[in-house]
Parts: C-alpha cells; structure tokens; sequence
C-alpha cells in the first residue's frame, strides 16, 4: 500500500497541473532609455532605418507571486535585449535562471508548433462560395512544402486549386506574440512586490538635428538643435524617461554575437511538380523568387523638421521643455524632462538645446591636395566661425549632427546649406558650412614637374567679384614624403596642413605659388 501510494504521488507529481506556476508581466508600470551613440558611426546624422547605437532600459513591474516557486515572463522588452546584461532586482526570493525567450509567434512558428497534431482544414468552393472544414495532420514542417495528411489521402497546402487556410486550435506553448525574458524564482509566501529589470539592448541611436539660423544682418544667428531618436524594435516605450549620453564609453563586448537570435523559420508553401496540380503554371513561366524581407520602416523628420524648428525658436520655447544637460564622469548626459512616447520602429525628436543672438564670423575657405591639378576654377565655400564661449554667447557642449543653415529674408527663411556639426566641448572654436559663393573662385594648376619627381611646382589663383573685401582661408593638405615652400606667402600650420589665409580686395586677384620637394 505504502508503495501504492508512493508511486501516485510520484505521477501527481509529474502532473501537467501541478506544474510550475507562470506569472506574466504583459507591461511596466514606468520606463527610463538612456540611450548612447553608435560608437562605429562617427560625426553626421543617424541612419534612422538602420539604428546601431545600444540602450540601458530600466523597466519597473508589479507582480503577483505565489507561494514557492514560480516561472515570470516579462513581456514586451526589446528586440535587440541582451539577455546576458540583465538583472531583476525586488524579488524576495531572487532569480535562480533566466532566459531569452526567442520564439516569437508567426505563421512559420505556429506550423511548427503543431506538427504532427490535428488541425483543422478550412476550404472555400470558388464558385459557389460554400466553406468547408476538415480535420487534418500536419505532416511536415514550414521548411519544405507543407504536407497535410486527411480522410482523403496526403496533400500539399494550397495546392487543391480553392482557398484554403489552416485553423489551430491554440498556441503551442513558448511561443509568444512579443519579445520575452523569463526568469525562475521561489517565493516564501504569496505577495504583490514592486521588481526593476534592467538590461542593455541594441537598436538604438541618437544624434543631434542642428538648425541655425542666420539673422538678416547677416552678424549673428540663433541655434537650435532637436535630439533625434531612433528607436529599430519592435517594442515601444510610452511615458518613458528619456535620457541621451554624448561621447564614447569604453566599450569591449561583441554586441552582435551576445544578441544574435536563431534564425525564425520562414513558411514557404510549394506544390508538387506535377502537371495535374491546379497552381502549374500553364505557360512555363519561372515562378518569381518570393519578395525579400522589408527593411524596418521608420519615420523620418531630419530637414522636414526644420520649418517647426524655426518656429520655435522665434518663439523662444520654454526651458522647462528642453534637455537638461549632467555631468557622467568624462560624458554628458541629457535628461529629458518630460515623460516621452518611444515608438517602436519610431523616431523620435525633442527639444535639445537653444541659443539667441550667437555672433558669429563670416570667412571663405577651400582645402586643396597638392597632387590634384584642376585647370577649372570652382567657387569657395562660405563658412562660419563662433567660439563656444559662455561671453561669445555660447558656452555649452555641442554633440555631433545634422546641420541645416537658415537664411532670413523679411518674412521667409531661405535654405543655405545642408552640413554636419562635429562634437565641440565648451572653449573650442565652432566653424560650419553655409554653401559657396560662386563670385568667389579659386583654380589650382601645375607648372611643371622634374622628370625624376622630386620636385613639383604648383600655382593656386583666388578671383572676386565681390564689391567688398574678403577673408579667405585655404588649407593645403600635408603631403608624406615632400618638403612644401611658398614663394613670397607666408603658411602657417592648421590642422597637419599649411594654411594661406588673407583679404581679397574687392574685384581682386591673389596667387599663390609653392613648391613640393621630394624629402631625401
């Protein structure tokens, strides 16, 4: 009897109802993304439909546990989560496993979860429009062509010549609608307790979207800057607290091994090659491949943005509204201060930063490589120099971006150039592009070169046709190897290169002529 009653205890044991609990979580109660930069993808815009950055995502949960132990599923976390970086904090009796849950639910999934069971076959007669259902098997999986197995013989899906569809009776177990991270834990007693997850995920960037712009007096301009997000997951983030790091974190780890998911299966409904299927193509025609997967849609704002930026900044937004910038040892950090609507496959844009009345210094500039003859001249380019100096109304840090220059004429704004802000720390001088200036030329050409190379002679020409005088700037590149003298000019050194700076008289002329010695 006493082994009768063991071996019944045994099987209850082993009884599906008696299995170990699951707790679902479906959502958090609060959010908080800091996001940081793609370290790989260096000063300029973000890519929005192809984000490489990463993000610390700290997610608050209430949950109901039972006594003893317990499986919780977090649903809704994201895509790109690497289940490594995460850690649950709050349970009274902690995480003893936790995984990556990676099987999402889709029409591939969901056939290979049944394979082998009854489902149900439903068919709809084309001309009189009758629906039919049977029972069938599923007799393979959605790797090759999908086999059914019912009263009337072996068939492949969709290839008796009437609409067709599979109805399941329920999801197989571990397949979920969204992205899962389970943990395993065992609680001394029933209670409702507040817990944190916290973890690293990929697919994420941000970038700063500068717009500047130029008063009429063509003296000062006023800056503007949006912080852009792009969110690449399949999950959303609503009321969450935003936060963006600028600069470049010491980073080590492989981010694309940790997060690499198994490949999903992919559904592929085929017909046997046999002339007596209804879907043979009676012309011989090659079917066409099936289309490829699309690539993650995102809204894009960058330059459409402008024109509400201009409005805002006329109008002086409030500063409670913009980011707050933080120190974070050698970083900074920007603290959102209002909740924010993360879209999934989103893009995202808040108020960055805002200055008025920046004066500013209008020069021309060029750079030219001493191995490049062009006998054509070309205009110059327009730049703008501020120093990021709290006197020279400035004084804050400038994170690389997007730039667009705005021009001022009476009641319009006039585009004027479309250029990149680099990373600029407080102190430092800012220069940006504002287009060229086609009465400003310059023309590079060379005059002769020894048969051996180790001598060559080169003559630049600035032309204008301006009415007034004109600062210009001309870098010549550092060649390796070669020695460079101007005749008669004096070069001082900028940035590895020699620079020509000088004022064009108005409806002037200036040459500059160099030579490049080869070094022994």
């Amino acid at each position: 009897m006493k082994v009768a009653v063991g071996m019944l205890l045994a099987v209850l044991a082993l009884s599906p109802a008696l299995a170990q609990p699951v707790v679902t979580s479906a959502a958090p109660l609060a959010t908080s993304v800091t996001v940081y930069r793609d370290p790989n993808r260096g000063e300029g815009r973000i890519d929005p439909r192809w984000p490489n950055g990463y993000a610390l995502v700290s997610e608050k949960r209430r949950i109901t546990l039972p006594a003893g132990e317990s499986t919780i599923r977090f649903e809704g976390v994201a895509d790109g989560m690497l289940a490594v970086s995460a850690v649950v904090t709050g349970l009274p009796g902690g995480v003893s496993e936790k995984n990556r849950d990676a099987r999402l639910l889709s029409p591939a999934s969901l056939l290979d979860g049944w394979l082998g069971n009854r489902v149900h076959l439903r068919r709809t007669n084309r001309q009189t429009g009758k629906v039919s259902e049977s029972d069938a098997i599923i007799r393979s999986g959605p790797n090759n062509a999908v086999v059914l197995q019912t009263a009337e013989g072996v068939e492949a899906l969709r290839c008796s010549g009437l609409p067709e569809t599979i109805v399941y009776d329920g999801v197989p177990e571990g397949l979920s609608a969204k992205p899962t991270f389970t943990v395993n834990t065992a609680s001394p007693g029933a209670t409702t307790v507040d817990v944190t997850l916290t973890y690293l995920a990929t697919g994420f960037d941000w970038g700063a979207s500068y717009v500047a712009r130029v008063a009429e007096d063509g003296k000062t301009l006023d800056l503007f800057a949006w912080l852009t997000l792009a969110n690449g997951n399949s999950a959303g983030f609503d009321g969450a607290q935003l936060l963006a790091v600028a600069g470049a974190p010491n980073r080590t780890s492989d981010f694309g091994t940790l997060v690499a998911q198994p490949p999903s299966p992919v559904l592929n409904l085929q017909c046997w090659p046999m002339d007596s299927t209804s879907t043979h193509d009676a012309w011989g025609l090659p079917v066409p491949p099936p289309p490829a997967p699309p690539m993650p849609m995102m809204y894009e704002m960058a330059v459409a943005a402008a024109p509400q930026a201009m409005r805002m900044a006329k109008g002086n937004i409030a500063a409670d509204s913009i980011a707050r910038q933080e120190e974070l040892g050698d970083l900074k950090l920007y603290r959102v201060p209002m909740p924010v609507d993360i879209s999934s496959n989103g893009q995202k844009q808040v108020a960055l930063l805002q200055k008025a009345k920046v004066p500013f210094t209008l020069f021309y500039r060029a750079t030219l490589s001493p191995f490049q003859s062009d006998t054509a001249s070309r205009p110059i380019g327009i730049a703008l120099r501020m120093q990021n100096k709290d006197k020279d109304g400035l004084g804050i840090p400038l994170p690389s971006g997007g730039l667009v220059v705005m021009q001022e004429r009476a009641d319009d704004e006039l585009l004027l150039a479309d250029a990149q802000m680099r990373d600029r720390a407080v102190g430092e001088k800012v220069e940006i592009d504002a287009g060229s200036n086609d009465q400003l030329r310059i023309q590079q050409e060379t005059l002769s070169t020894d048969d051996d190379g180790t001598l060559r002679r080169v003559r630049v020409t600035l032309t204008s046709a301006l009415d007034r005088p004109a600062p210009v700037e001309i870098l010549i590149d550092r060649t390796d190897g070669y020695d460079l003298v101007a005749s008669g000019r004096t070069l001082t050194p900028k940035d590895g290169g020699r620079l020509w700076a000088l004022t064009l008289p108005a409806n002037g002329k200036a040459v500059l002529d160099y030579s490049l010695r080869r070094q022994d």
